[in-house]
């Protein structure tokens, strides 16, 4: 309906799946079967992209409707993030993990939102409105949402150790 021309279909395809309906309309395209009932087929999108020899992905709407499948992405996001880099796009964000060491040029007041996934140590910043300068940022304890870049110009962020995720708000 967007346009949008695909080449891999793949899940467990658990809800009346028609393959011949997407052979028609996206041809050629691949249909790749994966039944395992102990993964997400968000994360059975990463194995295959692992194992093709791609190194990044842009996950297009990993957020949505049903909170447990957005917490669940989020998860996945964290547990491959190591081997794969992976950016969630929807229509309010775009969400990522934070490398330990990380610069990127903003507009002034550009919403960012650092969260912790678990906790995140000696967390410092330049060029935000609030600046960072924490031993540890905790989920449920604190983070930093809604911050915003302070000027037009480069925002820093390291920390040491922990796993941080990157929100740039848009909405």
């Amino acid at each position: 309906e967007l346009g949008i021309k695909v080449d891999v279909l793949l899940g467990d395809f658990d809800r009346g799946f028609d393959p011949e309906y997407y052979k028609a309309k996206q041809y050629p395209i691949e249909i790749v079967y994966a039944p395992n009932q102990d993964k997400t087929d968000l994360e059975k999108a990463f194995d295959y992209l692992l194992a093709e020899g791609y190194p990044a992905v842009n996950v297009v709407w990993a957020t949505g409707k049903r909170m447990d499948h957005t917490l669940n992405n989020f998860h996945s996001l964290v547990r491959y993030g190591a081997q794969l880099k992976i950016v969630f796009f929807d229509d309010y964000s775009t969400s990522y993990l934070l490398p330990k060491h990380f610069e990127k040029w903003y507009p002034a007041g550009t919403p960012l939102s650092l969260i912790p996934y678990g906790e995140a140590r000696k967390v410092k910043s330049e060029g935000l409105v609030y600046e960072l300068n924490h031993p540890v940022l905790v989920l449920g304890q604190q983070t930093s949402s809604s911050n915003e870049s302070k000027s037009d110009g480069i925002v820093k962020i390291t920390y040491q150790s922990g796993t941080l995720l990157m929100m740039e708000c848009h909405d």
